[in-house]
């Protein structure tokens, strides 16, 4: 494994920067791999399987000889609702992600900061060399948490901001005959 690290310098730079942030850091880079797990998901939606479920609604809407009653005017509701509902399936679960992701952060400030007063307590008045060590372990964390969830909310909009459209585009297609 470490004949692994010395041929990849970036996987030794990874590997000092976990060590460096302590437990917390992992957690936050698996919420993280499920937050663009999730998010590239959704964008493949988008891309490939929507366009049909769109279609498949216009059809159904367009095969209907009468387009003009109450009744009517409820299966339109119900046809853009169904496609709405599967564009907006995951986007929950990833606006959840991204509020974890700082939150996580906190939590590795708050151990970080822990590990700092155990070396006070022990040592007395303070190792700086160790303190430095547990700020550090503190603060990494903090930034990890906030940068993983700058890069969720940039993503989560843009799909919040897609998802409007395609409904809005849905529902202008769908035309109810007067």
């Amino acid at each position: 494994m470490e004949t692994l690290f010395y041929q990849f310098p970036a996987l030794e730079a990874i590997r000092d920067f976990f060590e460096l942030g302590g437990d917390v850091l992992l957690l936050i880079g698996v919420l993280t791999l499920v937050m663009w797990g999730l998010i590239f998901e959704r964008l493949i939606y988008i891309a490939s399987q929507h366009p049909r479920a769109r279609r498949a609604a216009l059809a159904q809407w367009e095969a209907r000889a009468e387009r003009t009653s109450w009744h009517a005017h409820q299966i339109r509701e119900l046809l853009i609702s169904s496609v709405s509902q599967e564009l907006e399936h995951r986007m929950t679960l990833i606006k959840t992600c991204v509020a974890l992701c700082p939150l996580m952060g906190l939590l590795g400030t708050v151990t970080g900061m822990i590990k700092v007063f155990e070396v006070m307590a022990i040592s007395g008045s303070g190792n700086p060399r160790s303190m430095a060590m547990g700020v550090s372990k503190a603060t990494v964390p903090t930034m990890a948490g906030m940068v993983a969830a700058l890069s969720g909310v940039a993503m989560s909009a843009y799909l919040r901001v897609k998802v409007g459209r395609e409904r809005a585009l849905l529902g202008e297609h769908m035309t109810m005959d007067h």
